[in-house]
């Protein structure tokens, strides 16, 4: 008999790709607020308001999963900015409730975060670092990963580097999409030069996610790829991969743009942690890139 995962937030970029990866070891419950990925043998879709801990308590103890990997977050940075207390009670406050029922019913608790709860001074930075969030989804993020060490063992926090590829499941938020709409549209693409990332496949992201539900490893581990490299240079290579001219990539400055919040500047993350422990590749971007082409629906 197949173990059971729950993934949440299964309308989105990174859990269609943990979904795709899961299905031929797992039996996947998806939870999401909206409609999730088609139903198929072996998934089971349901809409649920996350933020209603009967509710959610209600479907968890009928699932009674062996791990689950929590990916909703309301994720917009300006967006979380500007609606402080939304972005605390979906992404503090849903995690509380997620992690608690794992530590209540014995199952692995496997949280998604970001490169961005670093401050971008120094960049390189290892999973004994310590977080310094520049903007309130950071530090969101931040509060979540807290609270998580505090109130359970049995919990895994990934730091997700920049994910990009395109969808694997579903439409999800993909920055690669957007770009190649605009770019079949005839119109140039602004990326800022000044962030610079380690930037992750979406595949390589979702079979991570998967073997760190299933597998003993307890703690924080920073997924991320293997180059070191500005949005604007990753982007010009994305393009050319499309097979567009990279010269309709624009150069900009993240920080320079009136009325966003604050973003780090170099956050990338060193994965030695993940190659050391993981079956899972980490790989290059050119790698990464060709990767997630490949897997696209």
């Amino acid at each position: 008999m197949k173990r059971k995962l729950l993934i949440s937030g299964s309308a989105g970029f990174v859990a269609g790709s943990a979904i795709s990866q899961a299905l031929n070891e797992w039996e996947v419950f998806a939870w999401d607020k909206t409609t999730g990925p088609a139903k198929q043998a072996g998934l089971t879709g349901l809409m649920i308001d996350l933020s209603n801990e009967g509710e959610v308590a209600e479907n968890f103890k009928r699932i009674n999963p062996h791990a689950v990997i929590h990916t909703a977050a309301l994720a917009d940075i300006d967006y979380c900015q500007a609606n402080q207390s939304q972005a605390e009670k979906i992404n503090v406050g849903v995690t509380k409730i997620l992690t608690n029922l794992c530590k209540e019913n014995g199952a692995k608790f496997v949280f998604c975060s970001t490169d961005t709860v670093f401050s971008g001074q120094e960049g390189d930075y290892s999973e004994k670092d310590t977080p310094h969030p520049l903007n309130f989804y950071a530090e969101t993020k931040v509060r979540a990963e807290n609270m998580i060490r505090e109130n359970n063992t049995n919990y895994l926090i990934a730091r997700l580097s920049l994910v990009m590829g395109l969808p694997v499941m579903g439409s999800g938020n993909s920055f690669v999409s957007k770009t190649l709409a605009k770019l079949k549209a005839g119109q140039i693409v602004e990326f800022p030069q000044n962030e610079i990332r380690t930037p992750l496949d979406v595949v390589t992201a979702g079979r991570a996610l998967v073997e760190l539900a299933g597998n003993d490893f307890t703690g924080i581990i920073h997924l991320a790829g293997n180059d070191r490299i500005n949005r604007f240079e990753m982007a010009r290579q994305i393009v050319r991969h499309l097979g567009f001219s990279p010269d309709r990539v624009v150069a900009v400055n993240s920080n320079a743009i009136a009325g966003r919040a604050r973003r780090p500047d170099n956050v990338s993350l060193n994965n030695g942690l993940a190659k050391k422990i993981l079956k899972t590749p980490m790989r290059s971007l050119a790698e990464g890139i060709k990767l997630a082409i490949k897997n696209r629906p």
